[in-house]
């Protein structure tokens, strides 16, 4: 059994053990729990560039918010993206980019990319969801506009160089997984030692003595049961042996065997939990450390992957709204002063061509119909394409105050550091029904692309030119209009009339399809919105010598007269939309919008 001061040892390192281990555990929430959050800057010497590039995996690299501080000398701003979009715009220029974090998390790691020395200033560029404009210092907490992956562009103008003073709050890992555990281990080894003290084994024999006692009649005890057993076991008449040969009994009769198990067991219990205390205390302070210790960043490999998803849409709503209001602040302020100049920011090609004719024929025929304005409000849908090549083509359709139906508003973007611009406006067929295009991003096809669809989009628009030119055409039955839908059928009877009447002059006409122009958007049954331009040419010839042929007042604005002994050519631009079914199907294509405008009148 033990002895009193060996059990009494025993107990007051365990309870000592026990209290360190406790007083571990709770440091680890107190003195040594980790800080929430940590903060790394860019080095002082780095290499100036006129555009910064705050790469996306900071965001997300230790989890929860982030939070940048910027200072720089005069204005800047910081504009959030879609990497890919970031990349694109940055292009050739020389720009430095803030990659990570350093294993001390106290710098940031920032690669330079040489390139050209200037790049215009991406204020005002479409391809930015969010900006942030500052002057002196800016505070930006980066959360992620949408799902999917953003990066930051820090720049000043373009000119000069982007503020180098950046600084990076992350979260912190502040996870404790030791601190539990040694809590509970340091309660239990403390209850285990006051336990020793206070409870008392129990003897192999009680005896008047107390413990010490008790094992000296134990002891002896065992010797005569020694000596009895010898001399049994000798026969009878022979003396016996000097000493008796000791002869080890039956463990399960061998007196004293409880306090002897009892000892050595309690040492060895002892020992260990000593040695198991020890070792966990010693390895608190490296769990606290380990438990302040980020996550490696991810390597290159492992992030090689996590470029945006090609089927990302172009732009967000609030994009795309933002996009609206200001192509329509602009198509107001040049209809409003007849002036296309005001309109070159933010309208090309067909709307450009139609509306800077419009105002000259306006500005001389007060009766001239101005075209139909364009609105951002009464926003109805947005067609988004998720091609992510440059150009970028998008659709609206919007109905706003002087909108007599709704009406379709193509933009396109050429390239990342243009913004999108107006490209064609085209009102509703009367009764038509808008096709169903999914609102988070379709497919585009090229023109002569096919897949899936019975025409492809130049195919359809080539029909209809000859479905407007001929009254037999072979496509009268395979592209048609709805009831309330006048387009195709007022075109047929004007020119049938014109014709008719025209006794001085022989007249043709031709649509024909300006294939530039063409945008197809995939539709949700699997069918396509093709969107494009056709030349409507008016040719007419006197049909004898002396004979004349009038114009519109109109037309002669442009014409420079009203009459003309050698033939003259009106020239129009007709802006159309027209579904083309699936393959599969036994529908027809259909008109969907349509509109045109006079460009041009010449003398021959």
């Amino acid at each position: 059994m033990i002895g009193i001061p060996l059990r009494f040892k025993t107990a007051v390192a365990l309870v000592l053990l026990g209290l360190l281990t406790l007083l571990a555990g709770v440091g680890q929430k107190t003195i040594w729990a980790p800080a929430e959050t940590f903060t790394a800057t860019a080095p002082a010497d780095g290499t100036a560039a006129p555009l910064t590039v705050i790469d996306q995996k900071l965001r997300t690299l230790h989890g929860g918010t982030v939070k940048i501080n910027v200072k720089g000398e005069g204005s800047f701003m910081l504009a959030a993206g879609r990497p890919d979009d970031v990349e694109a715009w940055v292009g050739k220029a020389a720009h430095n980019t803030v990659s990570g974090v350093s294993e001390d998390n106290k710098s940031l790691q920032i690669a330079h990319t040489e390139g050209e020395a200037a790049a215009p200033s991406p204020a005002g560029s479409d391809l930015w969801v969010t900006t942030e404009n500052a002057s002196g210092e800016l505070n930006y907490t980066w959360s992620a506009p949408a799902d999917g992956e953003w990066s930051l562009l820090l720049a000043s103008d373009g000119t000069k160089p982007a503020p180098s003073s950046i600084s990076m709050t992350f979260p912190n890992d502040t996870s404790t997984p030791w601190a539990v555990p040694l809590m509970v281990l340091g309660g239990l080894l403390m209850l285990a030692g006051l336990a020793l003290l206070v409870l008392k084994p129990r003897a192999g024999k009680p005896g008047a003595g107390g413990d010490d006692a008790g094992e000296s009649v134990a002891d002896e005890s065992m010797k005569d049961k020694l000596v009895r057993r010898a001399r049994a076991d000798r026969p009878a008449g022979k003396p016996g042996p000097a000493a008796p040969a000791p002869v080890e009994p039956p463990a399960e009769k061998q007196p004293g065997t409880s306090a002897f198990t009892a000892t050595f067991t309690a040492k060895r219990a002892g020992v260990a939990m000593v040695a198991l205390a020890a070792t966990i205390v010693a390895g608190t302070g490296v769990a606290a450390q380990a438990a302040t210790t980020p996550a490696p960043s991810p390597s290159s490999s492992e992030t090689a992957g996590a470029d945006t998803a090609p089927d990302s849409p172009v732009l967000l709503d609030a994009q795309f709204r933002r996009i609206l209001e200001q192509v329509s602040s602009t198509v107001d302020a040049g209809d409003a002063a007849k002036d296309a100049a005001k309109l070159k920011s933010r309208v090309d090609r067909t709307e450009l061509e139609v509306r800077t004719q419009n105002y000259k024929i306006r500005s001389q025929v007060g009766a001239y119909e101005a075209r139909m304005p364009v609105r951002a409000t009464k926003l109805l849908t947005t067609v988004v394409t998720s091609k992510r090549a440059w150009p970028r083509s998008v659709m609206a359709v919007t109905q706003g105050e002087g909108n007599v139906v709704p009406q379709l508003l193509t933009l396109v973007q050429k390239s990342p550091r243009e913004n999108y611009k107006l490209v064609q406006t085209t009102p509703l067929q009367p009764g038509t029904t808008f096709p169903a295009i999914g609102r988070t991003g379709t497919e585009t096809l090229a023109a002569d692309d096919k897949s899936g669809l019975l025409y492809s989009g130049a195919e359809a628009l080539a029909g209809l030119g000859d479905r407007l030119t001929k009254a037999d055409s072979t496509f009268k039955d395979k592209l048609v209009e709805g009831q309330s839908s006048p387009y195709i059928a007022d075109t047929l009877a004007y020119q049938a009339d014109v014709a008719k009447t025209g006794v001085n002059g022989n007249f043709s006409f031709t649509h024909k399809v300006s294939t530039e122009d063409t945008v197809v958007f995939r539709t949700a049954d699997g069918g396509a919105l093709v969107m494009g331009k056709l030349n409507f040419a008016f040719d007419g010839t006197p049909k004898a010598e002396g004979d004349k042929l009038a114009i519109g007042d109109d037309a002669a604005v442009l014409a420079g007269g009203k009459e003309t002994s050698t033939g003259m050519v009106l020239n129009f631009a007709e802006s159309m939309a027209v579904y083309i079914p699936p393959t599969g199907s036994k529908d027809p294509m259909k008109l969907v919008a349509a509109t045109r405008g006079l460009v041009g009148a010449s003398f021959k």
